[in-house]
C-alpha cells in the first residue's frame, strides 16, 4: 500500500502562495486518484479539490468552489507526486491540508479514500 508524506505548508500573509506537494512511496503511485482535504480547527474536515491518475482531460481534476480560481490540483507521476498550488490565499484557507489516495474514487467522501498523510498546516495571516 502506497504511503503519503505532505510538505509545504507554513505561515504566508493574506494574498500570498504556498504550493502544497504529496510524495507517495511504497506501491505503484500512478495508478491513484488523488485528493486534498483540510481541517480547520473546530470544523470538519472539508474536500478541496482532486485529480484522477491522468490528468490530461478536464473531467479528471475537480476544485471545491470555495477555492475555484485560486487553487490549481496537478500531478507528475514521474515523481509520484502531486501538488496543490494556492494562490491569492485568505485567514479562511488556514488548516491542516492533508492529501489522500483512492484505488477506485475521486470525490468528495472522505470514506472512500484508502490512504491518507499525515498533515501539513497552513496558517495564513491577516
Amino acid at each position: 500500500q502506497v504511503q503519503l508524506v505532505e510538505s509545504g505548508g507554513g505561515l504566508v500573509q493574506t494574498g500570498g502562495s504556498l504550493r502544497l506537494s504529496c510524495v507517495g512511496s511504497g506501491s505503484t503511485f500512478d495508478n491513484l486518484a488523488m485528493g486534498w482535504f483540510r481541517q480547520a480547527p473546530g470544523k470538519e474536515r472539508e474536500y478541496v479539490a482532486g485529480i484522477a491518475w491522468n490528468d490530461w482531460s478536464s473531467s479528471g481534476k475537480h476544485l471545491a468552489d470555495s477555492v475555484k480560481g485560486r487553487f490549481t490540483i496537478s500531478r507528475d507521476n514521474t515523481k509520484n507526486t502531486v501538488y496543490l498550488q494556492m494562490n491569492s490565499l485568505k485567514p479562511e484557507d488556514t488548516a491542516v491540508y492533508y492529501c489522500a489516495a483512492s484505488y477506485t474514487y475521486l470525490g468528495p467522501q472522505e470514506s472512500r479514500y484508502d490512504v491518507w498523510g499525515q498533515g501539513t498546516q497552513v496558517t495564513v495571516s491577516s
